[in-house]
């Protein structure tokens, strides 16, 4: 059995940073059902477009969804979103060698002003 490759300190806090938001998780969940295109997805989460684009746009960075452009039969763009494949485990090990990888920096670096 092949075991999936430990992530990167920032490859770890995108996709925490991805899935620490409520919003996100139910969008996760609602894809878990199949691929769906961003106007049934809103009325599907009763979230509003422009947000709804936000939020997928946070996934897709993280590497957690992937969003295609098609064209409908009758010549209307329209904006798929799919789950990637993805499978994190999370123990003190995974996030001490992910730390390892983040640059040393004191309490003043890029990663604290994040949490700001």
């Amino acid at each position: 059995m092949a075991t999936e490759p430990a992530p990167t300190g920032d490859e770890l806090l995108k996709v925490l940073a991805a899935l620490g938001n409520p919003h996100r998780m139910r969008i996760v969940a609602a894809l878990t059902r199949g691929r769906n295109y961003v106007s049934a997805l809103a009325r599907e989460i009763g979230m509003g477009r422009p947000l709804l684009h936000m939020h997928l746009q946070r996934l897709e960075a993280a590497g957690l969804v992937v969003g295609t452009l098609e064209l409908s039969e009758t010549g209307k763009a329209m904006k798929y979103y799919e789950l990637a494949p993805f499978l994190y485990t999370l123990s003190p090990a995974v996030v001490a060698k992910a730390a390892r990888t983040l640059p040393a920096e004191g309490p003043e670096g890029a990663h604290a002003k994040e949490n700001t």
